[in-house]
């Protein structure tokens, strides 16, 4: 049982005062009951902290490690990837757990409530299993149980080196598995996470319409009821490779043939034409954006307003993890589009200011993409709280939406001052509860790797 009274919350009805909610053993709200007195656990400002919807959890130590132009006369993603495999070459099981643990640690402190992650890094380097071949699996349920936060699990099929079914690369051997030997993986990741909370989930990921055949998605959607995601229209070279194989560029090739709906979350989706920014928008499928990493990668800017004026819904991840912060993520989304459009308050409505409705509608998204309910605070959801620190100083004084669009566009990580997880009260005065000990086992998880880089 748990609960939290806060003098304002933005629930799924609006803004209420003077609130109670409570929770039950699972986590899961019982009561929310505006107008009542002050007692026991107060806060001033609470809102619904949203799933981070997209993560490459070991990627976190390469951070700011790959800044360098490589030999090409343009670096790009491509040059990227080659010194991201070299990476992989080394990192081991132990490793995984603690950096993954770091940057689970990273989440809530900037105020999400879930890691979906987007797990493709099977086996040993060379690409062998391992003698249980869900241990990796197995390390991040580890992670997750040392953090709290709540999990998705998304094993990844990754088969292929491009759209030809070449083989995979050395530095994507780790990655790849035959159908049959996938679906014992998600029997493997099944267990991994029969040891969590009962607010953890499976779900499962073909990666890329570069890295499986056609056929593959549909058996990969057969094989769990939970969320599916894939990545698509990332980048230009992708575009069209897919387009010379399939005859149809990524999202028009998705739309003509996947069976589309709230299960689906479709990451980047950075390079639509207009009509397949509105067609995926109208299919339900969620767009999974990591603005950071997509700028990072040079992978292009989403088609925000277009979506959002077609009814899209939106989820945010940190994808590479190279800076973990759900207020960055907002506000480098919504920047982008201004900076294309010369607009300002882009993605702002008639009745709600910016940050407001990117709050909400990527709490709802992401709770779809992690197939975590509706992403709202609510009778019967999951108590996924972030409580802002109001003595901030650039806080002082303000509420509702007000105060939603200085955390936005004028705060940082600073500003969270408590996060639940299904009633987990996990970061406490901005700190997580075990961030020394996290903090020590990265940083002795990461000491040999950046050696390599």
């Amino acid at each position: 049982m748990g609960h939290l009274w806060a003098r304002s919350a933005l629930t799924a009805t609006g803004w209420q005062y003077n609130v109670a909610i409570e929770w039950d053993t699972a986590g899961r709200i019982t009561a929310l009951t505006p107008g009542q007195p002050a007692t026991g656990n107060t806060r001033n400002l609470v809102l619904p902290a949203p799933a981070n919807c997209h993560s490459h959890a070991f990627q976190r130590a390469m951070a700011g490690l790959t800044e360098r132009r490589g030999p090409n006369p343009q670096d790009s993603f491509w040059t990227w990837r080659t010194l991201m495999f070299r990476f992989l070459d080394q990192i081991d099981p132990d490793q995984v757990q603690a950096i993954t643990a770091f940057v689970q640690m990273q989440m809530l402190e900037a105020g999400f409530a879930t890691n979906v992650e987007f797990h493709y890094l099977h086996h040993r380097p060379g690409g062998q299993p391992y003698d249980n071949p869900g241990e990796m699996s197995d390390r991040i349920a580890a992670a997750t149980a040392e953090t709290g936060i709540a999990l998705t699990l998304l094993p990844v099929l990754y088969r292929f080196g491009g759209c030809d079914q070449r083989p995979l690369a050395p530095g994507q051997i780790r990655f790849g598995n035959t159908p049959d030997r996938f679906a014992r993986l998600m029997e493997d990741a099944r267990s991994s996470l029969s040891a969590l909370p009962t607010d953890c989930t499976l779900g499962a990921a073909p990666h890329s319409l570069r890295a499986v055949a056609p056929g593959d998605i549909a058996t990969v959607a057969g094989l769990t009821d939970g969320p599916l995601h894939m990545h698509l229209a990332e980048q230009i070279a992708e575009v069209d490779e897919i387009s010379a194989a399939y005859g149809a560029r990524p999202v028009q090739w998705a739309l003509d043939n996947i069976e589309l709906s709230n299960r689906w979350c479709m990451i980047h989706c950075t390079q639509m034409q207009p009509n397949e920014t509105i067609g995926l928008a109208r299919s339900g499928a969620i767009a999974g954006l990591c603005p950071l990493t997509e700028a990072s990668l040079g992978d292009g800017i989403f088609d925000g307003v277009r979506w959002a004026e077609n009814g899209g819904a939106m989820a945010i991840g940190s994808d590479s993890n190279i800076r973990i912060s759900l207020v960055e993520e907002l506000r480098q989304l919504d920047t982008t589009q201004r900076l294309r459009d010369h607009s300002r308050a882009a993605l702002a409505t008639p009745t709600l200011s910016t940050g407001e409705r990117l709050l909400r509608d990527i709490a709802r998204g992401g709770a779809q993409s992690a197939g975590r309910g509706a992403g709202h605070i609510a009778l019967g959801e999951w108590a996924d709280l972030l409580a802002l620190d109001t003595d901030h100083p650039d806080l002082a004084g303000l509420t509702g939406a007000t105060a939603i669009d200085s955390f936005v566009f004028a705060g940082g990580n600073d500003m969270v001052g408590d996060v639940w997880s299904a009633g987990r009260h996990l970061v406490q005065a901005g700190r997580h509860i075990a961030r020394d000990a996290i903090t020590a086992r990265y940083r002795a998880a990461v000491a040999t790797l950046r050696d390599g880089i």
